[in-house]
């Protein structure tokens, strides 16, 4: 199940997912489970790509999606849609993507530099990009995904309707 990127550095494990019909690489050590898609209960005020939250044994995890958040039209969750569950700075959200993909090494020499693309597109939830065979994969910034203000504005609506999110 993993690909093997050529490079002589040391390498990083990618957890691969399917997003609009392109492939974003998440650090596998951030990653805690992947969880076929289920409804989650709205949070009022949250930002529009928050979908809300979900109970992951006892703890309330807010769950984002990543095509509201990376500016992607909405599709229909369907068979292959999953929630990963990821750990960032101590804190575990849930990211919903269109599927999961693979396991990739990266080495650190095979990573590439995301290309200033000027002001259209915004790159600033990746860290860089490296291709597997014939295909580029995204390499995702996951302390990046769910910014501070973003977590504070959760939290914030969380406790003014009483929930408690557990890290």
């Amino acid at each position: 199940m993993s690909d093997q990127t050529r490079g002589t550095g040391p390498q990083s494990q990618y957890l691969t997912v399917n997003l609009a019909h392109e492939e974003y690489g998440v650090d596998i050590l951030s990653v805690r489970e992947i969880r076929g898609w289920t409804p989650v209960t709205r949070i009022p005020q949250s930002p529009h790509y928050v979908l809300g939250v979900l109970n992951l044994r006892g703890a309330i995890v807010p769950v984002i999606d990543m095509r509201l958040r990376f500016g992607l039209a909405r599709e229909e969750y369907n068979a292959t849609t999953v929630t990963v569950i990821v750990m960032v700075a101590g804190r575990q959200f849930g990211v919903v993507v269109d599927a999961v993909s693979d396991v990739i090494d990266v080495a650190s020499d095979a990573m590439r530099p995301v290309p200033d693309m000027g002001t259209t597109v915004d790159t600033e939830y990746l860290k860089g990009l490296t291709a597997v065979g014939e295909r580029m994969v995204l390499l995702l910034d996951a302390d990046k995904l769910l910014q501070p203000q973003d977590a504070q504005m959760l939290e914030a609506a969380l406790a003014a309707n009483d929930v408690k999110a557990v890290a």
